[in-house]
């Protein structure tokens, strides 16, 4: 029996839609500082704190540059001590599917889904922080065939919880050339994730978008801690000193290049709870300044952080706050930056 679907349009290819939003020769030095800069940091060569931080969902574009040019001028004040990251998922997975999927989906969140504009919007908003800001940005990979459309522009790339056991998502990680975080899984079974790293970090033969094609290994793959879910429903947060201790001695086993974790400091880490993410941080850097092995281990840290505290629905009015999951004000998240660059000297 053929497929049950209903094909509504062809939607334009990558090379395609680079031409419309192009990198201009200026700001492809840029990219590739920005680019230059992270592989030293996983490599341990740079030994400054990464910070990616911003909206759990980047759901329009105004509210994400008002962030974005704020966070540029934190940055400056900080740039001795953290490099920073912004946050511009245009991705959402749900774990029910239902609710609003991303900007790539709705490109309006109050509008009816259009992936076609949204891919356009997508591109355009993080050429947009490039070009205004100067920031290379992190987005999730939710599916593996569009990051073509982002590839020349992207600074970071997560692979969450519900993706981290698919093996398209695992092959093409191995092709990337940009720091590929590996989340934990929602049960919080670490040799999932680890097996994504092994796997991400090895080159393998595949048919991505049509093609046969091959990768090297990305040595840039690593973990991301983001808690767990009990069966039950309960957040159980997996950042603490011996959850990193038994981190790197998986890792240690592994043989895995470049052990690196970022941890996440909010999903179940915080309880889902933006207020609690400060805590979570401040136990990691105690965590670091207690073994000199877990300093060189942890990385940096995920930030939730908008404008505006808290969550709203969509289609909600206020301007800068998310309309998925809670957040970091942006008071709250000036303070959080200035206290971790202190910490981190």
């Amino acid at each position: 029996m053929k497929m049950d679907l209903e094909f509504e349009r062809k939607l334009t290819i990558p090379m395609e839609t680079k031409k419309l939003c192009p990198v201009t020769p200026e700001l492809e030095p840029i990219v590739d500082a920005r680019a230059q800069t992270l592989r030293e940091i996983f490599t341990g060569r740079d030994e400054r704190c990464l910070l990616i931080v911003g909206p759990c969902s980047a759901d329009n574009a105004e509210s994400v540059m008002e962030y974005l040019h704020r966070l540029r001028a934190l940055s400056e004040r900080v740039k001795d001590k953290l490099f920073i990251v912004p946050r511009v998922f245009s991705n959402k997975p749900r774990t029910s599917g239902e609710g609003y999927m991303g900007l790539v989906h709705q490109p309006d969140a109050a509008g009816r889904p259009d992936p076609f504009k949204g891919i356009l919007a997508v591109r355009e908003l993080h050429l947009r922080a490039l070009r205004e800001t100067g920031f290379t940005c992190a987005d999730e990979m939710l599916y593996p065939e569009n990051h073509r459309y982002l590839d020349d522009l992207l600074a970071y790339v997560t692979v969450g919880a519900r993706s981290v056991e698919d093996q398209q998502h695992r092959l093409t990680a191995s092709g990337l050339g940009i720091p590929v975080g590996m989340k934990n899984p929602t049960h919080g079974d670490l040799s999932v994730m680890l097996n994504a790293i092994h796997a991400a970090q090895t080159g393998h033969s595949f048919i991505y978008r049509g093609w046969a094609v091959h990768s090297k290994g990305n040595p840039l793959a690593h973990a991301v801690l983001r808690g767990r879910k009990t069966e039950d429903g309960k957040s159980v947060p997996n950042y603490g000193y011996e959850d990193l201790r038994h981190l790197a001695d998986l890792y240690l086993a592994s043989g895995a290049d470049n052990p690196a974790v970022i941890v996440d400091a909010s999903h179940a880490n915080s309880g889902k709870d933006p207020f609690r993410q400060p805590e979570v941080i401040r136990d990691v850097i105690e965590s670091r300044r207690r073994d000199p092995e877990l300093a060189r281990l942890v990385k940096g840290f995920l930030v939730e952080s908008y404008l505006v505290d808290g969550c709203q629905e969509p289609g909600g009015t206020v301007f800068g706050q998310s309309i998925t999951d809670p957040c970091l004000g942006w008071e709250k998240t000036e303070r959080l930056v200035l206290e971790l660059a202190e910490a981190c000297q």
